[in-house]
């Protein structure tokens, strides 16, 4: 008698690969790519997901940019290594810009991490996770954004002489990504529903020096602008010294140009422009920013400024403030000078007290506020294109051309009296304003 056995089948489940990002937009870049490719091998991956098994692979993204970042980032290092001591996950990898910059030190202070990596190692990542890297993946990712925006690295690296940036040493020197590649990623994305590319890099105005040996953004601006199914390109982290003015043109040509401009130019005064070695001057700062006005009449400015550089004087401070009341920037980010190894201000003595920094911060940001309340009471009444981003309690939260995500104004639409869908572009009219918020009806 012939006996036949039968096994049951017993499916593995595959381990879940979650990516955790910390710090800026380039990172939030770096990870969609990674994600990318991870489903391109067809590995289960997620970005930032509360549930995670006893096999589950976290992928941590790291910043190692000033304290804080720095901090955060060996917090959550701490917290998945005790996870998986704990048996709640089975792998740790660390990637990223502190890693990059404080590998042997993590490595021999963290120890049970399964591997650490730098910003430039995506293939031996995806080794590490039994990927391969894919060339026929270029330009595909996967947005943790919601899909109708995108973060769009145009460049890595800089070759900026700043004095108290540690991007080069994390991020190496400035290399740009070919014009057709980049193209062709727009194509990708549109096809996939992004109406918005928000370009970034270390420093978007080198653009195109590394590779055809000239300035070349205001040409790629023009060649993303005519990818059908872009409305919207805006400019973030343009560098002063060496302005590209062409760019301005193509901004005035193009409707779906945003007539944005994000501009970091860290203090105001001669003194701590020199220690700091920005390649300008107070005056030229000035004469810049009111050409690019001239320009380009009703241009949204940002910019970011530092406070408490080491030798930053009381007068120094003033002469900030002063600037700032003066210029009127429609928006402007402020932080406190952190003191970074390997950096020619570290050379410097950090002779500011902490607590002198932050109240430096508090008085720019207060002035910034006042004024931001003016320039948006001078929005009531008048009619914005806005482009929704999500639902929040009763409103529909959107942005105006003006407006970056995550970090400038946001416009408030009640949901009661009109329905806007995410990812829809509307025109709202400006019912009141608030600080750093508008309030508006659809017509």
């Amino acid at each position: 008698m012939n006996t036949k056995v039968v096994r049951s089948k017993t499916t593995i489940k595959q381990p879940k690969i979650n990516v955790i990002t910390l710090g800026c937009s380039k990172n939030i870049y770096d990870s969609e790519v990674l994600m990318g490719q991870l489903r391109g091998n067809n590995l289960n991956v997620t970005h930032e997901s509360d549930k995670m098994g006893k096999d589950d692979i976290v992928v941590i993204n790291t910043c190692g940019f000033i304290d804080n970042a720095k901090q955060e980032s060996i917090d959550t290092i701490l917290q998945f290594s005790e996870l998986k001591e704990a048996g709640k996950i089975g792998k740790v990898v660390v990637t990223g810009c502190l890693s990059e910059r404080y590998k042997p030190e993590l490595e021999s202070e963290i120890t049970n991490v399964d591997a650490f990596f730098g910003t430039n190692d995506l293939q031996n990542i995806l080794h590490e996770l039994g990927a391969n890297y894919k060339h026929e993946l270029i330009g595909e990712r996967l947005l943790t954004t919601p899909s109708h925006f995108a973060y769009f690295k145009i460049a890595e690296g800089c070759n900026r002489p700043c004095s108290f940036c540690a991007i080069p040493l994390m991020r190496g020197k400035h290399m740009s990504k070919p014009m057709e590649e980049l193209v062709n990623e727009a194509k990708i994305l549109a096809k996939n529903g992004t109406k918005e590319l928000i370009l970034i890099a270390q420093d978007l105005t080198y653009y195109g020096l590394d590779l055809y040996g000239v300035r070349k953004l205001d040409e790629l601006m023009r060649r993303l602008s005519d990818v059908p199914g872009i409305e919207w390109i805006r400019l973030q982290y343009a560098y002063p010294s060496g302005f590209p003015m062409e760019i301005l043109d193509a901004m005035n040509e193009r409707d779906n140009i945003c007539k944005y401009l994000d501009m970091p130019l860290q203090h105001i005064t001669d003194n701590m422009l020199k220690s700091m070695r920005r390649g300008t001057t107070k005056q030229k700062t000035i004469d810049l920013v009111n050409q690019i006005r001239d320009k380009v009449p009703n241009i949204a400015m940002r910019t970011t400024l530092i406070c408490g550089y080491p030798g930053e004087t009381e007068r120094d401070f003033e002469e900030m403030a002063a600037w700032v009341a003066e210029t009127k920037f429609d928006r402007l980010g402020c932080f406190t000078y952190s003191h970074e190894e390997k950096t020619h201000a570290h050379t410097l003595v950090d002779d500011i007290p902490e607590e002198v920094k932050q109240q430096r911060v508090d008085d720019i940001m207060e002035i910034q506020q006042g004024i931001s309340f003016d320039i948006n009471q001078e929005k009531v009444g008048k009619t914005f294109k806005v482009l929704v981003d999500k639902k929040e309690g009763d409103f529909f939260v959107g942005r105006t051309e003006f407006d970056s995500p995550e970090v400038d104004n946001e416009v408030l639409i009640d949901a009661a009296t009109g329905y806007a869908a995410n990812g829809s572009f509307v025109n709202v009219k400006v019912d009141r304003a608030e600080d750093f918020d508008l309030y508006g009806t659809i017509v």
